[in-house]
């Protein structure tokens, strides 16, 4: 088994990284879209034009999909953005103007989101991080209960970092849809949830310095990476 972070100790080690660290949220989301996008490349190498659905909701996730959505572009696929709900801040803004700039499309409507979980080759799961408290509310409770419900239908979802839904420690909940993700892109650490998930499972994130590694027990997840690899296979 591997260490994990618990939600308590991973808003701690951001903390540490954006001030000590002097990282900015901006290079943070940057570093773990690159890593989602990476993992993504490797577990479906792309055929010509290969449609992706990216689902952004409107946390740091959210972003870290939008940035993973930029590169997936410019790797050859063809990504799909599903943001029913953007934040009012510039950092997002930039990203969707970013897109914009690279012709990725935007769609409005769940029934378009719902046509295209069918379509596409992957969905990604950008929602909800390890901040998330239940219950899920509108305009994602929709949405998330047509995914759990569908998932012998849909195309295999990569959730980033949490499944959106679950339980940042506990993993799955009884009165929450499970959307059931194929494959799991968890960001610096896995958190305690995913010993609840069975799928493929990514490590990303590689900017750890190993003082911070020590400190929060995560050395052997930073050494498991190898040469210029961003991200590794757990």
């Amino acid at each position: 088994m591997f260490k994990t972070l618990t939600a308590k100790a991973a808003a701690s080690l951001d903390q540490e990284l954006m001030s000590t660290g002097a990282f900015s949220i901006d290079q943070l989301m940057e570093l773990a879209g690159l890593a989602v996008a990476q993992s993504v490349f490797i577990q479906y190498p792309p055929t010509p034009q290969d449609q992706i659905l990216v689902l952004v909701g409107p946390g740091n996730n959210g972003g870290d999909g939008l940035v993973a959505a930029r590169h997936l572009k410019l790797w050859n696929y063809n990504p799909v953005v599903y943001f029913p709900k953007k934040p009012s801040k510039p950092l997002f803004h930039n990203l969707m103007v970013q897109l914009k700039d690279l012709e990725v499309k935007e769609i409005q409507s769940l029934d378009e989101a719902k046509t295209m979980m069918t379509k596409s080759k992957v969905i990604i799961d950008g929602l909800f991080g390890f901040s998330f408290k239940p219950p899920i509310r509108s305009p994602f409770d929709e949405l998330i209960s047509y995914m759990a419900e569908n998932t012998t239908k849909i195309a295999p979802i990569v959730s980033i970092d949490i499944p959106s839904g679950w339980d940042v420690d506990s993993g799955p909940l009884s009165d929450t849809p499970d959307i059931k993700p194929t494959m799991l892109v968890s960001l610096t650490a896995p958190k305690p949830c995913s010993a609840h998930f069975s799928g493929v499972h990514f490590l990303g994130g590689r900017f750890i310095n190993n003082k911070i590694a020590e400190k929060y027990g995560i050395k052997d997840l930073i050494d498991s990476y190898r040469g210029n690899d961003m991200v590794v296979k757990l």
